[in-house]
């Protein structure tokens, strides 16, 4: 296998480099280097989404046709590792990342034609309606029920865990449509206006303090059945395709890579990068770097028009808890600074609204100021998206038939 890239493709490197150095603003940069959430507050992501629109390249992997790039994979491989080097802030992945891929696989022409360019220009803003009190990881036993009636859909129930429902217009949600099957079957994927009269969204806060999840409430909202995407009954294949998405359409490797190059440094740079804790970097190095190639090969399938199948579940597994051990080597070099609560020196990805506005100075080393509320926020890896325990058994069962 030739690993060098080619003269046209160092070029591109080179074209995002110069991209990223002149519209990566500091104030985006800053955000990034203290965010403590996977999620970026809506109007930093939807401020870096502008800038990537306007050089049309905020949705690469979408069709272009509807504003993706016909990039090769080495290109598409590039721009993440760009990214991850200059410290640009994540996007929303509600979006772009997942309700757009299934819009794009599953989505009428209708459907298609008029959200894309919305999700796109921000001008919708998605929350996802998984969950439920009594339905996480065993999704398919959620009841939030949608009953015929006329041209619409007369919805009930309750959603959980929904990240930024408080700020989001649009929301993506499976509803029990037919009870008289398996769990499986009788679901639908549809679109729900959060505007709707009965839509109620309950914050749900943190210890931290942070406010990014809530809980939704549904009372008798009407939705038109043109909402729904696929069809009536079988949104649980929607669902699947969609989840594939979230578990392994991520890049993992080049964000987990440029944690622990920064890592290395800020252990340099404070005299603290002892041999065993080098070699402790250096092997959390390798196994980024495996992880690395794997979602290259993926890459690959996707770019022949696969899917990510069941390496969605082990890229998810791999991605989170290679990111939380990371986060626990944070923490070892923090030592004392991991203490004091500094919610006021962090990017968090929503308001923290137990603790008061402060001007209180730093307290110990940059490096160490994210350091704990990190290592917390992380420990939601290895359960959001399925938990890992469920991972596991989903390629039990699919790989190894067991």
């Amino acid at each position: 296998m030739d690993l060098a890239f080619k003269p046209d493709e160092e070029a591109f490197r080179e074209e995002v480099r110069d991209f990223l150095s002149d519209n990566l603003t500091e104030d985006l940069r800053r955000y990034a280097a203290r965010m403590t959430s996977v999620y970026a507050e809506k109007e930093v992501g939807l401020a870096w989404q502008k800038i990537l629109v306007e050089k049309g390249w905020a949705a690469p992997s979408w069709p272009v046709e509807y504003g993706g790039c016909d990039w090769t994979l080495a290109q598409h491989y590039i721009f993440d590792v760009e990214k991850a080097r200059a410290g640009a802030p994540p996007l929303s992945p509600m979006g772009i990342g997942m309700c757009g891929p299934a819009l794009i696989g599953h989505g009428s022409k209708a459907q298609k034609d008029y959200y894309l360019p919305r999700i796109l220009s921000g001008e919708d803003f998605w929350c996802q309606g998984y969950s439920e009190p009594h339905a996480g990881s065993d999704l398919a036993a959620l009841t939030m029920s949608a009953v015929e009636d006329g041209d619409d859909f007369i919805c009930n129930g309750q959603k959980i865990w929904t990240t930024h429902g408080h700020v989001a217009n649009m929301c993506f949600c499976l509803v029990r449509t037919d009870s008289s099957g398996k769990l499986q079957q009788g679901i639908t994927f549809i679109l729900i206006d959060m505007t709707s009269p009965g839509v109620r969204v309950d914050p749900i806060v943190m210890t931290s303090g942070e406010h990014i999840q809530n809980s939704l409430f549904f009372t008798d909202v009407r939705v038109p059945k043109k909402n729904v995407v696929g069809e009536v009954n079988k949104g649980w294949t929607v669902a699947k395709y969609l989840l594939e998405f979230e578990r392994g359409g991520n890049a993992y490797g080049p964000r987990l890579l440029a944690r622990l190059k920064a890592l290395r440094r800020d252990a340099a740079e404070q005299d603290l990068l002892t041999p065993a804790f080098a070699r402790k970097i250096s092997l959390a190095e390798a196994e980024a770097t495996a992880l690395e190639a794997a979602e290259m090969q993926l890459m690959a399938e996707l770019a022949s028009g696969g899917t990510p199948g069941l390496k969605g579940s082990m890229m998810k597994i791999r991605g989170t808890e290679l990111s939380q051990h990371i986060t626990e080597l944070a923490i070892e070099l923090a030592g004392v600074y991991v203490q004091p609560f500094q919610p006021h020196h962090t990017s968090p990805g929503g308001p923290v609204t137990t603790t008061p506005p402060s001007n209180a100075p730093l307290v110990g080393p940059e490096s160490a100021v994210t350091s704990s509320a990190k290592y917390f926020n992380d420990r939601a890896g290895s359960i959001y998206a399925g938990s890992n325990e469920i991972q596991r058994n989903i390629l039990a069962k699919g790989q190894l038939r067991l």
